[in-house]
């Protein structure tokens, strides 16, 4: 009987990707290890090895197909011995073809037959009629989802294979502006961001794309349009959702940083060939130790409660041509200048090339986004669930203080922590940053 090659979990908490590409075609052989194809995640690109030997039969899921669910077929291959007659079996017996939702490409349900009550509602995609006669393709769940929201899946531009309506599609129409003052019913699930609402009239969905702008009067050969590609639709996603769904507030304060810069100068100076400690690093060990110092602010927010987390694995926003991703320097508390100065320039680096493993950039209890480096001298940041606080840097600059009652000139850097309030009240941030400009002031506490 022919081995199914399935889509495999990349992460803990991956429910689907996208088949980027082939790397093998239909009659290949391949034996254990040889790598299939390549997956793409919300982050990073990874590759699917072979478990084991044989020929490649039937490619089910065409490379570059998004929204292919966990587990789902992908791919057949023939043991040794068998050949294409194999599959006859196993396609009278109908487990060739993905059957969840959004695997693959579905074939529309035939218009005169309706689902019954034995029959999978996933086997085919439901559809629906609009006011014009016109048929709406949609994923079950997406339908469901509509509904629960109080959606015209009409109204839906999908990204699912030949048009159809899927989850994401359905996620992102409940995160976009509303032209309406009514706010759509939650649905009976953590995952589902609440419905935005605006009182702004004529305001574009983002599901409109182009026509929306072109209803604006900006005509199409006024501008370029680049489709959005998985990443960027998940960093919207999520994005979106934290805007909407967490009540947070900023706190600001000024450090002074001319003695971390002299010593940074300093370590620099005697340290060994290759290694180069940055601000930035100076920065992570920082924020892991007041985390520490201050236990009630190293928290997340679940449904179930408060998370307090044992140890501090502060993240680090880095740019790339994929969107921004925030590899992870765990137990940065644990960790020398030295050490976190290597890990974070080899996590950096990775990011930049999509080569990070699931691991190193999703968790962790806290965030750091500098654009100092930019000459930004203040900004907030969007909190990166499920972390409870994120640090906004700004760029240190020659600035006049107030010292002993005298005017004094002093490299003044603004940092910004924006706090969820479900986790982190006023006074725990304000305790967090007090601890935070101490080391910043006085760095040499911080290797003690």
């Amino acid at each position: 009987m022919p081995i199914e090659i399935l889509m495999p979990a990349l992460s803990p908490t991956m429910e689907e990707g996208t088949l980027a590409t082939w790397l093998v075609k239909e009659g290949d052989t391949v034996a254990s290890g040889d790598v299939l194809a390549e997956i793409e995640t919300d982050k990073a690109t990874m590759e699917v090895e072979a478990v084991d030997e044989g020929t490649v039969a039937k490619l089910l899921v065409p490379g570059g197909t998004e929204g292919v669910k966990v587990n789902a077929p992908i791919a057949l291959l023939l043991e040794e011995g068998e050949d294409a007659s194999a599959l006859d079996g196993y396609s009278a017996g109908g487990s060739a073809a993905p059957k969840t939702e959004d695997a693959a490409t579905p074939k529309p349900a035939p218009e005169t037959k309706a689902a019954t009550a034995d029959e999978p509602a996933a086997a085919a995609a439901p559809s629906m009629s609009t006011s014009s006669g016109d048929r709406v393709f949609a994923s079950p769940l997406a339908k469901r989802l509509a509904e629960q929201a109080g959606l015209d899946l009409a109204s839906i531009s999908g990204s699912g294979p030949k048009g159809r309506i899927v989850k994401a599609d359905v996620e992102a129409a409940q995160s976009a502006p509303r032209t309406d003052t009514k706010t759509a019913p939650r649905p009976d699930t953590a995952a589902q961001p609440v419905a935005a609402t605006t009182t702004e009239v004529g305001l574009p969905r983002a599901t409109e794309g182009a026509e929306a702008l072109s209803k604006m009067g900006i005509a199409p050969e006024s501008y370029r349009l680049e489709p959005l590609d998985g990443v960027q639709k998940v960093i919207a996603r999520r994005l979106t959702s934290s805007n909407i769904n967490v009540p947070d507030f900023p706190l600001t304060i000024d450090c002074e940083i001319d003695a971390l810069l002299a010593m940074r100068k300093e370590l620099n100076g005697q340290a060994p060939e290759g290694v180069k400690i940055s601000v930035n690093d100076m920065l992570i060990r920082a924020c892991a130790l007041s985390l520490k110092a201050v236990p009630e602010s190293n928290a997340s927010y679940t449904a179930d409660g408060i998370a307090y987390h044992h140890k501090a694995d502060v993240a680090v926003a880095v740019a790339s041509d994929r969107g921004l991703i925030t590899p992870i320097v765990r137990e940065a508390e644990n960790k020398g200048l030295s050490t976190i100065s290597s890990e974070m320039k080899d996590l950096a680096t990775r990011a930049r090339d999509g080569k990070l493993k699931p691991q190193e950039y999703q968790g962790g209890s806290f965030s750091i986004s500098n654009l100092g480096m930019f000459g930004i001298r203040e900004f907030g940041s969007i909190i990166n669930e499920p972390h409870g606080m994120i640090l906004s840097v700004g760029a240190g600059e020659p600035r006049a203080v107030v010292k002993d009652g005298a005017l004094a000139i002093a490299t003044v850097m603004t940092v910004t922590l924006t706090c969820d309030h479900r986790v982190v009240d006023g006074a725990a941030g304000a305790r967090w940053l007090q601890h935070f400009k101490g080391l910043i002031q006085n760095p040499l506490t911080m290797m003690l």
